[in-house]
């Protein structure tokens, strides 16, 4: 779990589900509270993560997520229950966003200039409706520039392994071409990535990085599809 630059003066990190304290089948570091684990782990968790990124941990934004493409910008953490959200964006220095996922799709948006950055959680659903093009939209009204803007997709699913029916895989092709993909061994499948940066450039970007990385072929990344029930692991994205 590093901390890498976005652009200057933003950082980002993933996590993967190494260290913490979570027992099987959350094994370790889950920090996902809707899956079943014990609260009082996830909660340690998001602690103990903190820390280790230099963050203070009552300056991480978590959001409800519901797959949908609702977004909102946030000026620090919810002192209650999180509203159902997918997307949220800030100009708070020291604020860190987080995006869950087991499968689907972290975007991290910045614009360096403007000094705002954004996080969205892309499933399929959100994908189809437009979560992160909505960020864009919602930070390109604050202020910043979509040419400006840098923009990282986080590990997920991929093409060769998310399958899907044939009905589900044309109807999303209709909506979004970049979509449609085919598995390694031979059925209907979605490449949501791919679908999320065609959105991304569409918006105007032209900075997109795709992180290579699914998380169905890859053991320290929790997989929903693979290993369910299980936890979640997180992309965070912060001003310096």
């Amino acid at each position: 779990m590093d901390v890498s630059q976005l652009a200057p003066g933003i950082s980002y990190a993933v996590t993967d589900r190494t260290g913490g304290v979570s027992p099987a089948p959350y094994d370790g570091r889950n920090l996902g509270g809707l899956t079943g684990d014990d609260y009082a782990n996830v909660l340690r968790n998001r602690q103990l993560t903190a820390a280790q990124l230099g963050l203070a941990p009552d300056r991480v934004v978590f959001m409800h997520q519901v797959h949908s493409a609702t977004v909102a910008r946030v000026a620090a953490p919810f002192t209650a229950a999180a509203p159902d959200l997918d997307g949220i964006w800030t100009t708070e220095p020291g604020l860190a966003l987080a995006s869950l996922g087991a499968d689907c799709a972290a975007v991290l948006v910045a614009d360096p200039v403007a000094r705002i950055i954004g996080a969205a959680h892309s499933g399929r659903a959100g994908t189809m409706s437009g979560v992160a093009t909505n960020l864009v939209t919602a930070m390109s009204e604050a202020g910043a520039d979509p040419a400006r803007m840098t923009a990282y997709i986080g590990p997920a699913a991929c093409g060769r392994c998310y399958e899907v029916p044939e009905a589900m895989r044309a109807e999303s092709a209709a909506l979004l071409p970049e979509t449609y993909a085919t598995t390694s061994w031979g059925t209907p499948s979605l490449d949501l990535p791919a679908g999320i940066a065609a959105q991304l450039r569409k918006a105007g970007l032209t900075d997109v990085h795709r992180d290579p990385r699914c998380t169905i072929e890859t053991a320290d990344l929790y997989s929903h599809r693979r290993d369910a029930p299980t936890g979640r692991f997180a992309a965070y994205i912060w001003l310096a």
